[in-house]
């Protein structure tokens, strides 16, 4: 089984095939994608214990990437006035999973003057989008039916994590095209991949393909960027050198309901991937990456690198208990109007997308780790942002 997923997932066969697909070949600048690629693809073949199923998705996530690369590549040749495109100001939602940021983002989204990269322009982002046609171009019904089969096979994902072609879409599905991305270490199991991503990689590419991405987008529809993903919590500092102006706010909520709920995701997710995915395999890395996480976002603080007011700082709690005095607060401290217009829609938004609180999707005794010693490592970020603990199922 292993020679034949190392034949499906050959790099060089991949890449031919995006080519193909693209029909270009400059990949542009050498940034280390290819590097990336292979240890990708040799933790794909020798960790994930892939199923034949997950194969063929893996393989789709490694050319369709590719492809989007080659075709930004071969516009911005063609069109040598995208790369003096201005990312002003981007609003950047950030934080750990499972905090908030999702339903966040959503309403933010519903404010007519910003601007989110929709799913079905980030999968497929050739030919550029246009105003006229940003409502009705064939690629919106093309992504959603791909989304749709996603739920047949795994009934009830999109109740636990609502997706759309016409939903926005998280950066780590953009900067997948470097394959230096949190995307792959959550989709598939690759602690060794995951190991290299949070101590090692440098995403500085990244970021730097992340604005090509971007300029590449507005050049057809333009408007301040709202963007998201928690995988920024990580890389702050990275973030912060490649959009200095960018308004960041972050969400807060008890660790431990955090952990307990990102590795059932996970476990789910991976599932689609590999027969053998499970909580208490998914439960390890979640639980170090949080700490991590935490350690360094209040590091970079106390080192100065970035000071406490330069963060708009939203806990769960009162996000879920008063939805638009949260909002409100934000919409001040970025110093822009919350129009009746944006209100009515993200209420309008609220009404027809109510949470369902969770379920019983998930169990604190899933994960098999001890509540007490990370209850203890976490109490002084607790502390810090006043994020209330809450009890676990």
């Amino acid at each position: 089984m292993t020679s034949a997923i190392k034949a499906r997932l050959d790099p060089d066969k991949l890449i031919e095939q995006a080519c193909d697909l693209a029909q270009a070949d400059d990949f542009g600048p050498d940034d280390g994608w290819r590097e990336n690629l292979d240890r990708l693809v040799d933790d794909l073949v020798g960790e994930a214990d892939l199923s034949p199923l997950g194969v063929e998705i893996a393989a789709g996530d490694i050319i369709v990437p590719l492809r989007n690369r080659l075709q930004i590549t071969a516009w911005r040749r063609a069109h040598p006035e995208v790369a003096a495109e201005r990312i002003e100001a981007p609003i950047v939602i950030m934080g750990q999973p499972r905090t908030g940021t999702t339903i966040l983002y959503d309403l933010l989204n519903q404010d007519p003057d910003l601007r989110a990269p929709l799913t079905w322009e980030v999968d497929r982002p050739f030919p550029v989008p246009q105003p006229d046609t940003y409502e009705t171009d064939p690629r919106i019904d093309e992504i959603q039916a791909q989304l749709e089969m996603v739920e047949q096979l795994m009934p009830g994902f999109m109740k636990w994590h609502p997706m759309g072609a016409r939903v926005g879409q998280e950066c780590v599905r953009i900067t997948a095209g470097t394959f230096c991305s949190m995307i792959y270490s959550t989709q598939y199991r690759l602690p060794n991949y995951a190991r290299w991503l949070m101590h090692e990689a440098d995403h500085t590419a990244a970021y730097r393909y992340h604005r090509a991405y971007l300029q590449h987008l507005q050049s057809g529809v333009p408007g301040q960027w709202l963007l998201k993903t928690p995988a920024h919590l990580w890389q702050l500092d990275t973030l912060l050198a490649e959009y200095p102006d960018a308004i960041l706010v972050q969400t807060h909520r008890d660790p431990l309901v955090v952990i307990s709920s990102i590795s059932a995701l996970m476990a789910h997710l991976q599932k689609l991937a590999s027969d053998s995915a499970s909580v208490q395999r998914t439960a390890g890395q979640c639980s170090s990456e949080m700490l991590l996480g935490i350690e360094r976002g209040m590091k970079l603080i106390d080192d100065g690198v970035i000071t406490e007011d330069r963060i708009i700082d939203v806990r769960f709690a009162d996000f879920m208990r008063d939805p638009f005095t949260t909002i409100r607060t934000v919409y001040d401290r970025m110093g822009r109007e919350l129009t009746p217009v944006a209100e009515q829609r993200m209420r309008e938004h609220l009404s027809a997308n109510p949470s369902d609180g969770g379920g019983n999707r998930y169990t604190w005794a899933d994960t098999g780790l001890d509540a007490a010693d990370l209850r203890e490592k976490v109490r002084a970020y607790q502390e810090r942002y006043d994020v209330p603990t809450e009890p676990l199922r």
